[in-house]
């Protein structure tokens, strides 16, 4: 079973690149350039509102104003590798 973790921590690197603090001391950068953005997530195929990321605490996670999110779990494999 994989462990909870939260996201802690969120910096816009610029086009679709962000930085991530976890909970658990784990930080990196995930570069999303080559995703292909659809249905809720859509809007984030733009640069600029991909920018508007913002952390939410309660979620423990990342999000946007049109309230698409991405698990932490997700966001920390990412990270990781």
């Amino acid at each position: 079973m994989e462990k909870i973790v939260h996201v802690t921590g969120v910096e816009f690197l610029g086009g679709h690149r962000l930085r991530l603090d976890f909970d658990d001391g784990c930080s990196g950068e995930i570069d999303f350039s080559d995703e292909e953005w659809e249905g809720v997530f859509a809007p984030l195929a733009d640069p600029k509102y991909f920018g508007a990321v913002e952390l939410d605490e309660e979620l423990g996670t990342i999000v946007w104003p049109n309230g698409a999110d991405i698990a932490p779990e997700t966001l920390r494999r990412l990270v990781t590798g």
